[in-house]
Formats: structure tokens, C-alpha cells, sequence
């Protein structure tokens, strides 16, 4: 009885926001179709250029996933059997891939791999020339790998931990070989979990934006997404825009179709380098080839974030600091990654609220339903809806008067599925824990919310705030659209300078959006280990 009053108490809320988000979507679909009547996708293969994008999009995420995740099973399957006393802080160090702002991780690389940097001086001081150069695909690889590799270790080693510790031990009784027990034991957990993390890692890189807007070498190197913004912002061909937004809905789609298809969810467990040791037959060779790993990660993500730091304590520091384009940045990067983290929490909240009174009764299809709704963002990525919205708007209104309202809705729809992953599970276990308590003292609404749920998911609630504070703070994709010289954030600032050559002064913007974006992310952490301590 109570649960069938819970599902009628806070079903509609829930309901109003998934229509609204639904409309908001419909509506920046609507326009792209408008503006590229007739769509064919047969007819767009056919143009070569429409052809080669499509290619280098596909080519390049493939690369870039074979490379992360190839390499993310040695770097996960090392971490899994050795403890060392910086184990901690290297899987925090991977989480904070997770949040750093891609252009910061950009200039980062272009600080020890570009023509410029670490390496080309040290290559200079034996005149010798840097062998490679940073700009087109070796650029772009290199980015997804630093930014991918990390996240791909870190949930293939959550599927290692998940194998029961009697398997250890008898592998370790029976004295198999490390490469048996890798085949026999290992391999069968990692290979379960390989799709799901390969094609969490392909949507990643081929709906990457920024990381081939910055390094991208030409026409040669140009993927769906940026075309789109070229399209629309050099060259102001709306139909092109349209047809190729419309291009990467259906091609995006199709592939989230196909990963949810053949994968399954990662077991969630503790990564914090404080699991149970186990016992395994060791030796030097395999202390070797685990340190070999170890090392490698190691000198892959730690000095372009060391970089980071060194070059943006440089002489321009208190100029760049003292400019008003800095403070007009800073203040919308804040005032859009506040308002887009509030409402996409209190939105993921009341559809979660929805989809919870409905898996109460049973109704598991209509929550998986709603629940999908909350995350058709990465079915239209946001410089798709964004381009949509530009189209719907420009005939109605002056597009950029409403510039920062636009960015806030996109960057709140972007940052959505994360706290809809966040929330969900806790938000059940509450309600399947105390929903009968709360209904016979007659608990409902804000109160009963105040005196049970806060505590018990207080912790989830400020973890997913943060993570969509930070990610828009860092995003670049609605506002390298809709931003101008009256309205830019950070990372468009940093972009701008960027482009002209300005290094130093972009150092100091990649240290402050450095320090904010992990400053932020770990105090949170910080704060939920000493809460979880409690």
C-alpha cells in the first residue's frame, strides 16, 4: 500500500522533466531536419569529403581505443598483484584524467611533446629534430591514449578485484604459470568486461571535440564534430551543419545501440589501492615486466600534468591574472558550471524519484525507460543539440542575447547521465530500506528526505555535483559555438590564446583551470573518505 503512495506521490515531477528534456532535444532535432530536407545518409557516402570525415572519425577512435585499452590490460593487470606505497595516489591520479578539462590535458602534452617543448629542447641540445610531430593523428592518438588509458585501467581493474581470493590461492597451491593463470583465471573475468569498457572508450574518442579542434592537422584530420563547427562558424553553411549533425545522431545511435547490445555493467568495488593481497607464485621477471607497466603509465600522465604546473608559473602569471578577460572568463565558467551542476542534479534527483516508485512496484521497464531519456546526450552530443538550437533560435531571436542560458541547459544535459549513474543504486537502497518505515510514521516529501534519505546519500548527491561542476567547468562544445569576445569561459579563453601563439598566458589559464577542476574534485573526495572514516 505504501509503495503504490510513493509511486503516485513522485511519479510526476520526474515525468514533467524527461518531457521537457525530450522537447528540448525534439526541438533541436527539428530544426536540423529543417534545414536539410531530404535527408539521405546513402547520398551524404557519397560525397568524398563527407566520406573522408566519416572515415577519419571511425579510423581514429578505433586507434585510439585499441591503444588505450590494449594497453589498459598490462597497466590494470599489474596494479592488480602489486603494493607499493604510492599505489593510492596513482589511482587518484587516474581518476583525475576523468575531470581534467581537455584542453588543459592538451597543453599539458604540447608542453612535453610538441614542437616546443621538453623533448624537441633536449632533442636540440644533440641536433637532433623531433621525430614526430604533435599536430594530426599522432597528436590525437596521444591525447586519447593519455586521457582514455587511465579510465580503461581503472574499471578493468575493478574487474580484476572482483575474482574470488580462493582462485588465487589455489592457482598459487597448484603452481601455475603467470601466463596460465592469466589465460585460465584473469583473462575470462577481463574478457567479460571488454566490450562494455572498448565501447565506453569509442564513444569517448569519436565524439572527442576539443582534443581534435586543438590538435587536429588540417582537413586531413578532421572528424563529424568538428566539421560541424566549422561548418557553422567559418563558414556559415547552415545546411552542411544541419545534414552533418544529423550524420552524427544517426552514426552515434547506432553505436550506443550496439554497446549496450554486447556489454555488460562493471561490477562496482573499491579502488582506492587497499584491497586484500593475494597469494601468487612471484619472481623477478614478473617484477620486471609489472614495473615495466608501472613505469610506463607512470611517464605517460605524470609530466604533462607536471607541466602544467611549472609552465604556468611563468612571467606572465600576474598580467594574465590581472586582465579583465581572465575575471570575465573565470566568472562565467563559475556561473555556468553552478547553475548547469544544480539543475542537472536536481533533475537527475526527481527522475530518479520517478523511476525508484515505479521499480518499487515492479514496473522495472517504464524506470529503464525514464532512465535512458536522462542519458540521450550521448546519443546527441552537445555541439550536436547546440547546433540545433542555433538553427531553432536565429530566425526567432538574437541567438546570442540568450548565449549563456543555451550553454547552462546543454552543459547541464551533458553532465546528467553522471549523476543519474551516481545516484541511482543509492537512491533504491534507501527507498527499499526505509520506504515502509517512512510511510507508517507518515513521512513524505522535503521531510522525509531532511531525516532519512540526506544522510544515507548525502555523500553520492556531493560526489555528483562535483563531477558536473567539473566537467562544466572544463566543457568546450556549447561554447565554442555560442561564445563571442562578450562571452567566453575558460576553456574558450584558453583556446583563443592558444590560437594566437599567446603560450605563456595560456599556461597560466591551464594552471588555474588545473587547480580548480582537481582542486575541487579532490577536496570532494577528501571529504567523502573522512565521511565514510565516520
Amino acid at each position: 500500500m505504501s509503495a503504490n503512495m510513493s509511486a503516485k506521490s513522485y511519479t510526476l515531477p520526474g515525468l514533467i522533466i524527461a518531457g521537457f528534456i525530450c522537447l528540448f532535444v525534439a526541438a533541436s532535432v527539428s530544426a536540423l531536419l529543417f534545414y536539410s530536407p531530404g535527408f539521405n545518409p546513402a547520398l551524404l557516402w557519397q560525397d568524398a569529403y563527407y566520406r573522408h570525415i566519416t572515415k577519419f572519425s571511425f579510423y581514429q577512435a578505433f586507434l585510439s581505443t585499441i591503444l588505450s585499452v590494449g594497453l589498459a590490460i598490462p597497466v590494470a593487470h599489474a596494479l592488480s598483484r602489486r603494493h607499493f606505497f604510492a599505489k593510492s595516489f596513482l589511482l587518484k591520479l587516474f581518476a583525475t584524467t576523468l575531470v581534467l578539462p581537455v584542453l588543459v590535458g592538451v597543453f599539458g602534452l604540447l608542453s612535453v611533446y610538441g614542437n616546443s617543448g621538453q623533448i624537441a629542447q633536449l632533442l636540440a641540445m644533440v641536433d637532433q629534430k623531433l621525430p614526430f610531430s604533435i599536430y594530426g593523428l599522432n597528436g590525437i592518438l596521444l591525447a586519447h591514449v593519455f586521457f582514455n588509458l587511465p579510465f580503461a585501467a581503472r574499471l578493468l581493474l575493478q574487474s580484476l578485484h572482483s575474482i574470488p581470493s580462493e582462485h588465487h590461492q589455489l592457482s598459487s597451491h597448484l603452481g601455475i604459470s603467470h601466463w596460465n593463470k592469466f589465460k585460465l583465471v584473469e583473462w575470462p573475468c577481463l574478457r567479460q568486461q571488454l566490450p562494455h569498457v572498448c565501447g565506453l572508450v569509442f564513444m569517448l574518442c569519436f565524439t572527442s571535440f576539443a582534443t581534435v579542434m586543438a590538435l587536429g592537422g588540417g582537413p586531413k584530420s578532421t572528424t563529424i564534430e568538428l566539421a560541424i563547427y566549422q561548418a557553422i562558424k567559418f563558414d556559415f553553411d547552415l545546411q552542411a551543419g544541419a545534414l552533418l549533425a544529423l550524420w552524427q545522431i544517426l552514426l552515434c545511435g547506432s553505436l550506443a545501440i550496439g554497446i549496450q547490445r554486447f556489454s555488460r555493467p562493471i561490477p562496482l568495488t573499491n579502488t582506492t589501492g587497499k584491497q586484500s593481497f593475494y597469494l601468487f607464485n612471484d619472481n623477478r621477471a614478473a617484477k620486471i615486466w609489472d614495473s615495466l607497466w608501472i613505469s610506463l603509465v607512470l611517464f605517460l600522465v605524470i609530466p604533462p600534468l607536471l607541466m602544467i604546473v611549472i609552465n604556468g608559473l611563468n612571467a606572465k602569471f600576474i598580467s594574465v591574472i590581472s586582465s579583465p578577460s581572465f575575471w570575465d572568463a573565470l566568472q562565467n565558467s563559475f556561473l555556468v558550471a553552478i547553475f548547469a551542476a544544480f539543475i542537472a542534479l536536481f533533475a537527475g534527483f526527481f527522475m530518479l524519484l520517478t523511476s525508484r516508485s515505479w521499480r518499487l512496484v515492479g514496473i522495472d521497464f517504464k524506470a529503464d525507460k525514464l532512465e535512458l531519456i536522462a542519458t540521450i546526450i550521448l546519443v546527441t552530443p552537445g555541439l550536436v543539440i547546440s547546433t540545433g538550437l542555433f538553427l531553432l533560435l536565429r530566425n526567432i531571436t538574437d541567438v546570442f542575447g540568450f548565449a549563456i542560458v543555451i550553454v547552462i541547459a546543454v552543459n547541464a544535459l551533458m553532465a546528467l547521465p553522471y549523476v543519474i549513474k551516481t545516484l541511482a543504486q543509492p537512491m533504491l537502497q534507501v527507498a527499499q530500506q526505509y520506504d515502509q518505515l517512512c510511510a507508517s510514521l507518515g513521512l513524505f516529501g522535503f521531510s522525509r528526505f531532511y531525516l532519512i534519505e540526506w544522510r544515507a546519500i548525502k555523500r553520492p548527491i556531493i560526489h555528483a555535483f562535483s563531477i558536473s561542476f567539473v566537467l562544466s567547468m572544463g566543457d568546450l562544445s556549447a561554447i565554442a559555438l555560442f561564445g563571442s569576445q562578450d562571452l567566453r569561459t575558460l576553456p574558450l579563453y584558453l583556446l583563443q590564446l592558444l590560437g594566437s601563439y599567446q603560450m605563456e598566458s595560456a599556461a597560466v589559464v591551464s594552471l588555474f583551470l588545473f587547480i580548480l577542476s582537481i582542486g575541487i574534485f579532490s577536496a570532494v573526495e577528501q571529504i567523502s573518505s573522512q565521511n565514510n572514516a565516520h
